[in-house]
């Protein structure tokens, strides 16, 4: 994997013109190794970063059942797939310091945003966008399958839906919406977001660079999306306490996929 020496501070002008190298196939698990070492020398980092996204799965989970919205979780907490990379932008740049012979501290983890900041919040707010219409699109697919009659109450919703004819068409279509928009978000902010971490280019050329490297490299990027899915999901399983190392891990091995397949 190439690693080219990186300025210790700024930004390192580019033009959308950036190549696109061609992976193997099984590249991502190097990548995850690479970000099992930065998250092992960044422990500070990654366990603030960690930390706060769980804390922020469990503050979400207790809005929603405090607004009697359980049957929300799964769709709202599919976010974690969509602005993922956007909240990991302070893990690329402690990559990124790292590459460069720096020790990253905590303070480092906002450089990203005070030197870039409005192309990042740019891709930000598009990721916030799908994410929105996902949970919305979710909520009138389960008022369509479960809300004719009367949505269940809450202590019944969950045995209701399992003695339904419905869930399974309900899981299908649900799930083939939710495919479509992560895939589009994925190469949307596959290697933007730590391609805007690291030079100072416009959202919509990192955009247009991420695509090309996905549509590119599509076999090792989707072992990638897999791999960050299957990560992801079992991270959930234990009322989020896996995300506390599999956030900083993928955020740390997306850095690595961006510096494997974008050439300088």
């Amino acid at each position: 994997m190439t690693t080219d020496s990186l300025p210790p501070a700024g930004l390192a002008p580019d033009r959308p013109a950036s190549r696109v190298r061609g992976v193997a196939t099984d590249r991502p698990w190097a990548w995850l190794a690479a970000g099992w070492q930065d998250m092992l020398a960044c422990r500070p980092i990654a366990l603030a970063y960690g930390g706060a996204v769980c804390l922020a799965g469990w503050v979400l989970s207790l809005l929603l059942f405090e607004a009697g919205t359980l049957w929300a979780i799964l769709p709202t907490t599919s976010g974690f797939f969509l602005v993922g990379p956007l909240l990991a932008a302070g893990l690329y740049e402690a990559s990124r310091v790292r590459e460069a012979g720096r020790a990253p501290t905590l303070a480092d983890i906002l450089a990203p945003f005070r030197r870039n900041g409005s192309q990042i919040a740019l891709i930000g707010v598009a990721l916030l966008v799908v994410h929105l219409f996902w949970v919305r699109i979710a909520g009138l697919i389960f008022m369509l399958f479960f809300g004719m009659n009367g949505i269940p109450s809450l202590e019944r919703l969950p045995q209701a839906m399992l003695q339904s004819g419905q869930l399974l068409p309900f899981l299908v279509i649900g799930t083939g919406f939710g495919c479509v928009l992560a895939a589009a978000s994925f190469a949307i902010s596959a290697l933007s977001l730590p391609m805007l971490v690291d030079r100072e280019i416009s959202a919509l050329e990192a955009i247009t660079v991420s695509i090309q490297a996905v549509l590119e490299n599509w076999r090792p990027m989707l072992l990638w999306a897999g791999l960050i899915v299957v990560f992801t999901g079992l991270a959930l399983v234990p009322f989020y306490l896996g995300l506390v190392l599999v956030f900083p891990l993928v955020g740390h091995a997306t850095w690595h996929a961006y510096r494997d397949i974008v050439a300088r």
